[in-house]
């Protein structure tokens, strides 16, 4: 059976010849329209269900008689146009960027985000070129940073960077640290955070630590400055790169970052050991305060490392100076 399709909701309902395959092969091969890997994709983005809940494994064996709404969201573009954002650059040579993001920018396009992102900035600097590297939609983008995540990012020039920083990101060979701003102080002020993260069954904007089909993460911290019990200022360093991973993982252990609009749900707790008008200007603060401070690398062409640093960015310089004014007087 094939379904012809554009986009919007598709129903398919397994039969006993389909029993025990995996859900995405069979999805695909139902549709007959849309690759394995789009399936996958679509499957990561919770926009499969069967008729007993959200699939979230591309893997899950197919039930006979079970009934399949895949959610196919409306094509993009075929190709992102060039387009003359700035962006700081912070290294360039005929492989690769590296560049300070600043919060705001959307890394790709996507659904929501058709342009004004990272990639038409660079499509506008590096000309036609960059076009026929990695993915259409992304190319040069071997990892990324959230919209309102600040900090270093590395992008590939040329095919040969862009197959061997995609590798070390894979196999986390590489080296990244981040700063957070978080509400109250961690217990042990160093220590490591570990949790599977998988889509939130509630909402599927969010991610989660979930018991059950999740991918496996861990997050190393370290508490660089504190104030009091109220806040702290951590070092992150992530031993995977899952999605939201710090976000997650800080707001899981009732440490959420400040200012994040996805992970605090309620007025943290430690909010109401600080006083006004700091309260509200933490509370009020427009992004999660969470800055790639550093990145290091083997070179792709040398294979010699190395490494950069972006400074925190002026709205949490000044965030981080008020909380001294009104914290420590100084």
């Amino acid at each position: 059976m094939t379904a012809i399709i554009n986009f919007g909701p598709i129903r398919l309902t397994a039969t006993a010849e389909h029993a025990g395959q995996r859900v995405d092969r069979f999805i695909a091969d139902a549709i007959g329209t849309m690759s394995r890997s789009r399936v996958k994709t679509l499957i990561d983005e919770s926009r499969l269900r069967s008729d007993t809940g959200p699939v979230t494994q591309p893997a899950e064996p197919v039930r006979a008689g079970a009934v399949y709404t895949l959610d196919v969201p409306p094509p993009l573009a075929a190709t992102p146009q060039p387009q003359n954002i700035p962006f700081t650059i912070l290294y360039e040579d005929p492989d690769l960027i590296v560049l300070d993001k600043p919060a705001g920018l959307v890394v790709h396009p996507a659904p929501g985000n058709l342009d004004g992102t990272l990639v038409n900035a660079l499509l506008a600097h590096c000309g036609p070129g960059f076009t026929g590297i990695g993915a259409e939609r992304r190319p040069g983008i071997v990892h990324r940073l959230d919209k309102d995540t600040s900090g270093v990012m590395v992008v590939a020039k040329t095919q040969l960077a862009n197959d061997v920083l995609t590798n070390a990101f894979a196999a986390r060979d590489l080296d990244r640290a981040y700063v957070a701003l978080i509400w109250g102080l961690p217990s042990p002020p160093a220590g490591e955070i570990e949790g599977a993260i998988g889509r939130d069954k509630q909402d599927r904007k969010r991610m989660a630590i979930v018991e059950h089909g999740g991918k496996a993460a861990l997050t190393r911290y370290r508490t660089t400055r504190a104030w009091g019990t109220s806040l702290a200022l951590l070092e992150c360093h992530l031993a995977t790169g899952r999605t939201h991973q710090i976000r997650v993982h800080l707001s899981a252990s009732n440490h959420p970052v400040v200012g994040d609009p996805v992970y605090i749900r309620r007025v943290p707790s430690a909010a109401k050991t600080v006083d006004q008008p700091l309260r509200g200007r933490l509370l009020d603060f427009p992004r999660q305060a969470l800055h790639a401070e550093t990145l290091g690398f083997a070179h792709p062409r040398t294979g010699k490392t190395v490494s950069f640093r972006a400074d925190i960015p002026q709205d949490m310089a000044e965030l981080l100076r008020d909380i001294d004014t009104h914290l420590t007087g100084s």
